[in-house]
């Protein structure tokens, strides 16, 4: 009897764990070459992450998780997430270095995770993501 209570109150236990939280992914499949091909795109996403800008609904969200993304090694993100922010952060650091230094002044002024990140552009995605 001991034992049924017991394997009834670990299942219950497990039931009550709450899932693994994640960003919203309703912008997930907006056209991220498209924005990254056009600087008129994507100057205001960037303009919005460093407050110079207003933002459209989409940039808020991003805007909103940058900062726990950076410290968190994007643990609240979804694989598709992870490879967008990966993608967006390469185009950075390669065609738009000087955003990418206001961006690290903005959100990372001790240099605490850019390095990591600044990395990124040189390993392949399954590396970076810790999947190979």
């Amino acid at each position: 009897m001991r034992t049924v209570i017991l394997v009834c109150l670990l299942a219950v236990a497990a039931l009550a764990r709450p899932e693994k939280e994640y960003y919203t992914d309703k912008y997930d499949n907006i056209d991220l070459d498209e924005i990254l091909d056009n600087r008129r795109l994507l100057i205001p996403y960037i303009k919005c992450s460093l407050d110079q800008g207003k933002c459209s609904a989409d940039g808020r969200e991003m805007k909103s998780h940058i900062r726990d993304a950076m410290e968190t090694e994007c643990s609240k993100c979804t694989k598709k997430q992870k490879k967008n922010t990966r993608k967006i952060l390469r185009h950075l650091i390669i065609h738009e270095k000087d955003f990418w230094e206001q961006l690290k002044a903005k959100y990372d002024p001790t240099a605490k995770y850019y390095p990591t990140y600044e990395h990124a552009v040189e390993i392949d995605d399954k590396a970076f993501f810790g999947e190979a």
